[in-house]
């Protein structure tokens, strides 16, 4: 087949900027190595349950992923945080420790010690960092706000956005305007305040989803898309040729496109780019992805102590858990569980347990419903209990990640008409994997309508098998 377009990978990415060029016109062919669509943005009703596989939530703040709700007719499908939510939980001392929602919940709380306290209230007059090179999320913080809240709350907090270790995770990756605010302001905290004084929008706690969960995305994605998806179709090889690319997708057939757009995982990305454009699948393969398993448990609510008053709790890696956090997912969003029920879902691996989360799914339901015991006091039998493996988990924003996606973003300069999108380029998030694709889109567009597509004349028509 021939296209403007193609498109490799059918998650959230590579639906959404297939979308964007579709609209503008071009002729698109978004191919999926699985049989549906969506990536790890994966929702599956049973028995009344509702489980998130992959991300659970999106940030209200976030504007192109409320432009997509609109255009793509799900805003009455729209659904905010539950009012069950009254405080955040972190594991400290061995047992769930309830922290006000209000800015000042952790200045309040006995959660950090008074010496731990005071210090984060002295950032404010902690000297600027003025030389030296890229710190990890833990050197910046245990820096400007102390150990004890760099390790109490810093830590577990990136391990439940990223599935890492703050003091692996570059903070110029995933704090940007951290870095910002010192370097311009010399803290952090007079720089949020001066943002706000002069009406700059501060990161939003607003979360929602949709009705039948995350998964609603993709799955309208690929309803506009229509026939410009195709499933079950494994790349293995790619390679410019004069005037566009051609695509082997195996026992499928070819693709020639005048552009290429990799919307795929970095290790796959690295290993279609690597007789392509070298330099970014030495940069695509530096980028680790350790596995991640999901746990989801439904009980009775009689069978829970706990209130489930939160989003779920974080857990400082120093406790020692296997567990890195959980999600109240029926306190989250309405519709979650049956009338009776709650449902929980626990995380077991990444950077910091990565071989836990290999272990067999009944290995992990008896590990999560050990830890969730003790916690939560949850007594007896689930109702239910689902395991995802996730081989490949969330990307690692490493030191040198930033070096990395400049290399990447930079490939269609090397090589005219290659661009590459994904969630380890702007954030793992399906918002910023929604932002991401609509600027790369935005670049394929510019390139395709440049003057040099003028003169370019169709490849060869080439059969599919």
């Amino acid at each position: 087949m021939i296209r403007d377009v193609a498109i490799v990978g059918g998650g959230v990415s590579g639906l959404a900027a297939g979308f964007e060029l579709k609209k503008l016109g071009y002729r698109v062919a978004v191919l999926e190595r699985q049989h549906r669509v969506g990536g790890n943005a994966v929702s599956e009703r049973f028995d009344g349950f509702l489980m998130e596989h992959g991300p659970s939530t999106v940030a209200a703040a976030k504007a192109t992923a409320a432009r997509f709700s609109r255009r793509l007719g799900l805003d009455g499908e729209r659904c905010p945080l539950g009012d069950g939510i009254a405080r955040r939980y972190l594991v400290g001392e061995g047992r769930l420790r309830g922290i006000p929602l209000h800015p000042l919940g952790l200045l309040v709380s006995d959660y950090l010690s008074l010496a731990g306290r005071a210090r984060l209230l002295a950032e404010a007059v902690i000297p600027r960092r003025t030389e030296g090179g890229e710190e990890t999320v833990a050197e910046f913080c245990t820096r400007r706000f102390g150990a004890e809240l760099a390790d109490r709350v810093v830590d577990p907090l990136v391990a439940g956005l990223y599935a890492g270790r703050a003091s692996e995770i570059s903070v110029s990756a995933v704090f940007p305007a951290l870095v910002d605010f010192e370097r311009r302001y010399g803290s952090v905290a007079v720089g949020a305040i001066r943002r706000r004084w002069r009406g700059g929008r501060m990161p939003g706690s607003r979360l929602y989803s949709w009705r039948d969960g995350i998964g609603t995305m993709p799955r309208a994605l690929a309803r506009a898309l229509g026939d410009a998806v195709h499933t079950g179709i494994a790349v293995r090889r790619l390679n410019a040729r004069p005037g566009g690319f051609v695509v082997d997708a195996g026992s499928a057939g070819t693709v020639r496109a005048r552009a290429v757009l990799l919307a795929v995982q970095p290790h796959v990305a690295a290993r279609l780019l690597e007789d392509v454009e070298a330099g970014a699948a030495e940069a695509a393969g530096a980028i680790a992805a350790p596995p991640l398993a999901v746990v989801y448990l439904g009980f009775r609510r009689r069978q829970v102590e706990h209130p489930l008053d939160g989003l779920g709790f974080l857990i400082p890696e120093g406790e020692g858990r296997d567990l890195s956090g959980a999600q109240f997912c029926s306190t989250m969003f309405p519709g979650r569980a049956p009338d009776g029920c709650v449902a929980i879902v626990g995380y077991v691996g990444g950077a910091r347990n990565p071989d836990l989360a290999r272990l067999p799914a009944a290995d992990l339901i008896a590990l999560t419903r050990a830890e969730f015991a003790d916690l939560i006091g949850a007594r007896g039998d689930p109702v239910v209990a689902r395991v995802r493996h996730w081989p490949m988990g969330l990307p690692q924003y490493g030191v040198g990640h930033g070096e990395r996606v400049r290399t990447l973003r930079s490939a269609d300069q090397r090589v005219p008409g290659l661009f590459l999108t994904g969630n380890y380029f702007g954030g793992p998030s399906v918002a910023d994997c929604l932002a991401g694709a609509v600027e790369t889109a935005a670049a394929a567009h510019a390139y395709l309508a440049g003057p040099e597509a003028i003169i370019r004349q169709p490849a060869a028509r080439v059969a599919t098998g």
